[in-house]
């Protein structure tokens, strides 16, 4: 049983929500909400309204945007030749955060699962074929190094393989296991540079 308020106790429970973030946190959260003056608060919270009602994803590359399409693949500096295929949109942060890669992306949102009932219909992979046969030169398939990432890179390279395009798979410089968004600048950054056909 608790002993806060009703609205407290109502706050704690959909912070608690949030992954990462456990009971007491979500109390320590909430009780420092409490400590902000009114107008951070509501700042706070018209930030969490907007975010859901202005972010949609990219028509192109589906990615995480409030343009359409988004920055990147509005960018004639960037080589649209060259796709970068990630799981998701944090993994195009990180390879952004890098600056070693010019090319857009692709953003699968998931990789192949079959435990979890993650099929290829499940990703954004017609919309993959569909790019590559509008001109790409390569594809750089850029999944996370563990069983689902490469389960789903070796489902691309065999998908991709007969439109003729160049494929490569990013270098092992990302520890196996790990996940790109968590990698560093420099890894990543080697990680792009070394990489190998597929």
């Amino acid at each position: 049983m608790s002993f806060d308020p009703g609205p407290i106790d109502d706050l704690v429970k959909h912070l608690s929500r949030l992954p990462g973030i456990g009971e007491k946190t979500a109390t320590r959260l909430a009780y420092f909400i409490l400590k902000q003056s009114t107008e951070d608060v509501r700042a706070l919270a018209e930030a969490l309204v907007g975010v859901k009602e202005r972010i949609a994803l990219c028509e192109r590359c589906f990615n995480l945007t409030d343009t359409q399409p988004c920055r990147i693949c509005a960018d004639a500096t960037r080589d649209q030749a060259v796709i970068c295929v990630v799981e998701q949109p944090p993994d195009v942060a990180a390879f952004e955060k890098a600056g070693a890669y010019n090319g857009v992306y692709h953003v699968l949102h998931g990789a192949l699962s079959p435990l979890d009932q993650v099929g290829p219909e499940a990703l954004h992979l017609a919309e993959l074929v569909e790019r590559v046969k509008s001109g790409a030169g390569e594809v750089v398939i850029a999944t996370n190094p563990n069983r689902e990432g490469e389960a789903t890179a070796h489902y691309i390279a065999d998908m991709l393989r007969p439109l003729g395009v160049k494929i490569s798979r990013i270098a092992h410089g990302v520890p196996v296991g790990s996940e790109v968004e968590y990698a560093d600048s420099v890894t990543l950054g080697l990680a792009l540079s070394g990489r190998r056909e597929f």
